[in-house]
Order: structure tokens, then sequence, then C-alpha cells
């Protein structure tokens, strides 16, 4: 086995062995869509890897920059017929040293918390526990309440600061390059959604909740769904709770959205306060797993 860089001409060899790796889904894996794009992708802020065997690619993993310290790892998948023999490892590995090499001090990728067998995986590469989220869904509205949209971003950074929210997830949100992959929120994120997005706000007094909208998008190749997403959520209390998720229900629908993805905290408070309001939830969470790039071996953590 040789770990090299992903080549346009792999395509069919990887869509062949990813084609039934989630077979909860109807749409089976994103992968084989994605995948031409990212052999294309080949830069100094990105590159993924291919797990080759007798001239075969087994495995393959991304490796992203969000910003000069932060990298994220994405599309970890191993040919079912070479799993438990350290491949998955081996890749991971790879796409450590690369960012290390790149300048990342830090290294995250998000696993289902279905994913009992890549939970394992990770872990035993050397990641470390991070945060838990899960995704909020309203349902696009137009006759939501008034909210100040784009006009107040350092308003809402500094009610993001001190909230709860930003506490249980390490202050980290949707990033606004990178589809999927989560990064840590600046005060220039928010001053830059603003003007390419909006930054929502749920005003009484002050700033009571508050929501970026990261991009509007469809969700994958060959959906024609459009997808409205916020990058995290946080609120004051249940009323503004309520008032938040109306006010993202009305956003969306003025995009002309037909579903919402927002990120909410995996916290007793923050998931039955959205219950409360009867906003649909994610049945599972989502876990983000974090590696300390500055290490001198990938060594499974204590």
């Amino acid at each position: 086995m040789r770990i090299r860089p992903a080549r346009k001409t792999d395509a069919a060899d990887i869509a062949t062995f990813t084609q039934d790796t989630w077979d909860r889904y109807e749409d089976g894996d994103y992968i084989s869509k994605i995948f031409p794009k990212w052999a294309a992708q080949s830069g100094p802020d990105q590159e993924t890897f291919v797990a080759e065997s007798d001239g075969t690619p087994i495995g393959l993993v991304r490796s992203v920059l969000l910003s000069d310290h932060e990298a994220w790892f994405q599309g970890l998948r191993v040919d079912p017929a070479h799993r438990n023999k350290g491949v998955g490892e081996t890749l991971i590995h790879a796409a450590f040293d690369w960012a290390k090499s790149a300048g990342a001090t830090v290294g995250r990728a998000m696993v289902f918390s279905w994913n009992v067998m890549g939970l394992g995986l990770t872990r035993a590469a050397g990641f470390e526990p991070g945060v838990e989220f899960r995704w909020a869904h309203p349902e696009p509205d137009s006759t939501g309440v008034e909210t100040t949209a784009g006009t107040a971003p350092r308003r809402a950074w500094s009610f993001w600061q001190q909230s709860g929210e930003r506490e249980a997830v390490g202050g980290l949100g949707l990033d606004s390059e990178v589809p999927w992959a989560l990064s840590e929120l600046t005060v220039s994120d928010f001053e830059a959604t603003a003007q390419t997005e909006t930054v929502l706000t749920v005003e009484r007094d002050r700033v009571v909740a508050m929501a970026p909208r990261t991009r509007v998008s469809d969700r994958g190749p060959g959906e024609e769904t459009t997808w409205a997403e916020y990058g995290v959520a946080a609120w004051a209390d249940l009323a503004a709770a309520g008032d938040l998720m109306a006010a993202i229900a009305a956003d969306a629908a003025s995009v002309g959205a037909d579903k919402t993805r927002v990120l909410v905290p995996e916290t007793a408070r923050a998931v039955t306060d959205v219950a409360a309001h009867r906003v649909e939830l994610a049945e599972e969470p989502d876990f983000v797993v974090r590696v300390d790039l500055t290490r001198s071996n990938w060594d499974a953590a204590d």
C-alpha cells in the first residue's frame, strides 16, 4: 500500500467501493459525486489523498485549511475488503502530516454519532473528543417575527461571545467557504457574513438571539432542493429561541429556500428549547473530533 495525491482517473474505483457506504440514506454516499472536483483541487490549502494497493485505490481522505491554523478532514473512506488493516489510520496520519506542514496547529473532523466504526477509527488514529451539535430544521415561512438582518454583526458577535451556546460548541460554527466544515468563528467572519449573506438578530432592549446565515445552496450534486444554512444559533431564553426560529423561517422563505439547516449545541437546554417551539430536529447529534497538530507523533491519545 502507498499513499499518494488523488487523480481524476481514480473516480471509477472510488465510486465502486463507496456506493453502499450509507445504507440508511436513499441517495447513498456523496463521495462519488464530489470526488472528481476534489481530485482537481490540489494546492497549498487543500489535498485529497488516496491509498493504493497493487495500483488500485482502496481508500481516501481530504484535508483542507480553513484558516492559518485550522485544518478540516473529511471524506474518509476505506474499501470494505481492506478494512481493519490500518488503511484508515495511515490515510489520516498522511492528512495530519500534510496539515501540520502547511502550518495548521489544530485539525478537526465530523463524525455521525451513529457511526460507531468511524468514531472508533478516529480515536484510534489520534483524534480526541471535541464538541457535539444537532441540526434544527425550521420550516421556511414568510410570517415570522421582525428581525434586524445584516445590520449589526458586531452586536451579534458580542452576544455570541457571552452565550452558553458558544461555550458548548467551543466557539465553532459552519465555515463560510467549505460546506459541512466547522471552524472558529471570529468577529471578521460575522462582518463578512453580513456583507455576503446576513446575520439575523432578535432584539428587545438588546440582542437576545442571533444566527448568521452561512449560505444558500443545493445540498449536493444532482439535488434540486435549496437549503438555507445557519452557521450557529444562540439565544437568551425560551421565548428568544422561539423568536429566532421564526426569524430563521422568515429569512429562509425570503431567499427562496425549500429547507433549512441550523446548527445548535447538543445540550439539554438548547435541544429542548427548540423542541418546545415545535421545530423539527435531527434524530441524532453529530460529533466533532479534534487533534493537536503540534504533537510529535499520532499515536492514540491516552
